[in-house]
């Protein structure tokens, strides 16, 4: 208990230079108080960032509120790049993970790196980002329009 006491007693900031000494309830307590201030911090930036996402006219929310009001959406893709590598932006319906799984089937077939793949959720929309690099075998034009075309029949 000595040794978790300790642990828990290094995390906690310390605001003045007599907290060495102070005894262990002094030190859970303040443990204790440490932790309210982060859940109330971390309250008030939650709703601040409601409010900031709340407003009139926020491409986020309004893509958001648009996607549950009229069903699924169809899928989009945004490619930019080099000739050694690209940064591929595909939204999808949240469900619609054989998109992104096709997505990264095309990329495999064309010899690309993916070097790192992330997605995030807004309500009904998820937003996958790809980044890659294109060796000597791989044409990143031919992705391109690989890509493109995969989307454009899906969207069909």
């Amino acid at each position: 208990m000595k040794i978790l006491y300790a642990k828990l007693n290094c995390l906690v900031p310390h605001y003045n230079s007599r907290e060495s000494t102070s005894s262990l309830p002094d030190q859970l307590e303040e443990a204790a108080n440490y932790i309210k201030r982060l859940q109330t911090n971390l309250e008030r930036m939650r709703q601040r960032r409601d409010s900031l996402l709340g407003g009139v006219g926020n491409p986020v929310n309004s893509i958001a509120a648009s996607s549950s009001r009229n069903g699924p959406r169809s899928p989009r893709i945004e490619i930019h790049g080099t000739d050694s590598s690209l940064a591929i932006g595909l939204t999808t319906d949240r469900d619609s993970r054989s998109v992104f799984t096709e997505t990264i089937r095309v990329l495999h077939e064309e010899g690309a790196d993916i070097v790192n793949a992330s997605f995030s959720v807004v309500d009904n929309t998820a937003f996958h980002t790809i980044h890659l690099t294109v060796d000597h075998g791989a044409d990143a034009c031919r992705i391109s329009g690989r890509l493109n075309k995969f989307i454009h029949d899906t969207d069909a």
